[in-house]
This record gives C-alpha cells, structure tokens and sequence, in this order.
C-alpha cells in the first residue's frame, strides 16, 4: 500500500496530510500555524521569515513522516503570488514578499505608482499574453518596485514561497511549476515560457529566471532518517483546490476565502476581460479574483465586537451567530458594498439604506450576503455573457456554513450549486500524487478518481 505526503504552504496554516494512494483517502490531517507576518516594517509591506516557513513545514512533513511508513513521495501546493530572492546556493537573500504586499501602489517618482508605471511599460497586449492580471502583491510588481528603488540584488534567483522551502528540504537546484510560474506574472501564458520582452521591460534581465519544470518530475529527494523521498514541484493552491473540487466543463468555481475567485475550465488558455491561469493538462482557467469576501466581511465584525472587546469581554467565535442572525433577517433597503480594499470593486465600501430598527447585526450580514452574490454574477456573466454555465461549485468554509449564501448565489446564477469537498487542496494533491506515481494518465483522470473515492 503506497503513501504520499501533501504539504499546503498556506497564508494561515501550514497543512499537511497522509495520502493514501490506494484507498483514495486523506489520513492524519494536521495544521501548523504559518509565520506571522514580520512586524515593523514600512506601510504596505506583508514579508514572512523565509526560514520560519522552511521550520514550519519541516514540522508538519517530520510529523506525518512518522505516521506514514509507506510513503514514497511528497507533493505539494502554496499560496500564490509569493516570491523570495536567493542567492546561487539557494540562501535567502530577501524575505518571503507575500501576495498581501501593497509596495507596487507607492508613488513613482516618475509620476502615479510604481504599478503604473509597469502597466505602461507593459503595455495593453503584453500584459494580455502574461495573463491580465497585473496588480499589487503580484511578483513581476514587487520585483520592478525593487528594481527601480535600487534594492534589486543582481544575479538573484526568484522562487516561489514553496519552491524556496522544497530547495531547502532537499537541497533541489532551482525551478517552478507552471502554475506557479504564471503567479510571478511574467509567463507567457499561451506558449508555457517565461516573457522575455515583459522582463526586460520590468528592468529585471539581470535575474536568473529558475527552470519551468513538469508536473510530474521530481524536484529533489528528502532524506530522514535513512528513507529517501522524491518531492514533486509545488502547484498554484487555486489550481489544486479546483482540481480537488472536480471542477467539469460547463461548472463555475466559486472560491469563497479572504478574497474571492470566479472560474471557469476552458480546453487552452482564452483571453479576455478576465485573468487566464494555467491549469493542467494543457487546459486552462479563465478568472476573476479580488471579489470581497472574508477580509472584508471580518471589517464588518470588528466593528460590531469593537465595544465588547473595549469593556474586556470579547466574543469567541461570533460566526454561529452571525449567521442564524442573517438566516431569520428579512430582507429590507439596507445595502451593504464590501469593496473595502484595492480588488476587483475597487476600494471604497458602503453601508446605506439604513432605516430606523432595521440595522441590525443579522440585517447587516444578510445585505453583504446580498452583495456578494451579485458580484459572483457579474464576475459569471464576464467570463460566460451567453450564461452557458450548469452549475457552480462553491468551496471555502463560509460556503460550507452559510445556507443563506448558497441559496442567494443560486438564485443569482439561476443554477443549482454544489459543494467542493472541505479540503480540497489535499484532494488535489492526492490526485497529483496519483499523477506523479504513474497511477493516473491525467490530472483529470486522477481527479475523477479520487472524487469518486473521497464521496465514496
């Protein structure tokens, strides 16, 4: 009986499991906290320990390792849109810069933003061909933000968070997956290379791109306690979670997190009004993410433990009430816009419609529920005006909990829904793992596996 480990190098926890890859079944899931962010540091900047992350998933993967004594592999996922700087030896030379950093919106000394000034540099087309999906927090940004401050440190090697940490588990020379590889934003998504002209025109040829390496080819082997392990490049966790979620043709995804995603399965990579993503198999997902979600509504929940808190005695978890409150909350004129930060609504939020007896927690919660239904609608009707979609799949733990939200996201869709498996990016990575052992032909394949085997 064969084992993998899954590893998902996530914003909130490291989390890992057993992967059976003959039952099709996830054993011994466990979390760690991830880092924290690195206090101090100028307004705007999100940068993690690059060696706090190696420790933390040193921990997880040295904890399941004594739990699976089969295991014959490691696979692995991370969030996207990270990147940390080495050196030829793989030492770090800067920190994680994590997908949160908003450097690339300080002033320019040109004129507008760091941001911009790349978007001009770009120009229209290629930043069509690298995936339209130029924004802060992006790699390509925050390396041309260095860049042009003279902070860029020459012949660096950029990695992804996950990539850094796997190069350091077993010692594997540089390289990148192409899901991950489309994240740092300077991919030409159609021809699966890196941009040469967008780099040159990011001033950042002086770096040492890594190698875009297969799926299915081992990186690196860990070595402990006398088993050696062949690990497999980490994947985009967006593109895991749907692979996890059985995504189908003529399905959207609804990823409902700290921001939100909208997707849809195309046969190649189609461009338009949306951001086009690698998948696997040669396919491609068509996107639009920073929808408002979790970030945004956790504003609204401060705001009303703010005084409880102030007289020492905050609520633990105030979610289950929150959502039975919106449940029995009648609908009224009370609107609530959740475009609080920089996304895809902008960065301005609204409550209006208020009536007197009518603002109430649970009312306030059933209007954001509200909005955030239309905007999974008109994210939808971007990606598919004709409205050609079946069905959703919806995934995320406020879908799980909220009865409320499916129903208004299927009224607004016209469509039923369903719901992704709770773990979804470590049934991914079981899928992967199928891929990487030569179980399985195709990550559609694997994936169609182990959804029959994980509903089984």
């Amino acid at each position: 009986m064969a084992q993998f480990l899954g590893v998902d190098i996530g914003t909130t926890f490291v989390k890992g499991a057993v992967l059976d890859l003959d039952a099709l079944r996830l054993d011994h899931i466990r979390r760690a906290p991830a880092p924290a962010p690195l206090p101090g540091l100028p307004g705007g900047r999100h940068e993690l320990d690059p060696d706090a992350v190696v420790a933390a998933v040193r921990e997880v993967v040295a904890g399941l390792l004594l739990l699976a004594p089969r295991c014959v592999g490691v696979v692995l996922c991370t969030q996207m849109h990270s990147v940390v700087l080495v050196d030829d030896a793989g030492a770090p030379l800067t920190n994680v810069v994590t997908w949160l950093d908003q450097r690339a919106l300080d002033p320019h000394p040109g004129g507008g933003t760091f941001l911009d000034q790349l978007a001009a540099r770009l120009g229209p087309e290629r930043r069509l061909a690298l995936g339209n999906e130029l924004r802060p927090g992006l790699p390509i940004a925050t390396l041309f933000s260095l860049a042009e401050r003279g902070e860029l440190p020459a012949g660096a090697t950029p990695l992804t968070l996950a990539d850094f940490a796997l190069a350091r588990l077993c010692a594997a020379p540089p390289g990148v997956e192409a899901t991950n590889a489309a994240a740092s934003g300077a991919m030409d998504v159609a021809r699966g290379g890196w941009d040469g002209a967008a780099i040159a025109a990011a001033g950042l040829g002086a770096l040492r791109w890594p190698s875009i390496a297969p799926l299915a080819e081992a990186a690196g082997t860990l070595r402990h306690e006398g088993r050696a392990l062949p690990c497999f490049r980490p994947v985009g966790d967006a593109q895991c979670a749907l692979l996890g979620a059985g995504l189908a043709a003529g399905e959207l995804s609804i990823n409902i997190s700290t921001g939100s995603q909208v997707s849809a399965l195309c046969e190649a990579p189609t461009f338009g009004d949306f951001q086009t993503r690698p998948f696997f198999d040669g396919r491609a997902l068509a996107t639009i993410s920073g929808i408002p979600a979790g970030r945004a509504l956790n504003v609204l929940v401060g705001l009303l433990g703010e005084l409880a808190a102030a007289h020492g005695a905050p609520v633990a978890d105030p979610w289950p009430y929150l959502l039975r409150a919106a449940q029995a909350a009648p609908d009224g004129e009370l609107r609530v816009e959740l475009g609080f930060f920089g996304g895809a609504e902008g960065a301005v939020g609204a409550i209006t419609g208020i009536r007197e007896g009518e603002l109430t927690a649970g009312a306030l919660f059933r209007a954001a529920f509200h909005q955030m239904a239309a905007s999974y609608e008109a994210a939808a009707l971007r990606l598919a005006p004709d409205r050609s979609w079946r069905q959703a799949v919806l995934s995320g733990g406020l879908a799980h909990q909220s009865r409320l939200l499916r129903e208004l996201i299927a009224a607004r869709l016209g469509a039923p829904v369903r719901l992704a498996p709770v773990e979804d990016t470590l049934g991914g990575l079981l899928a992967l793992a199928l891929v990487c052992a030569g179980r399985a032909n195709s990550a559609a394949e694997a994936a169609a596996l182990v959804r029959a085997g994980l509903d089984g």
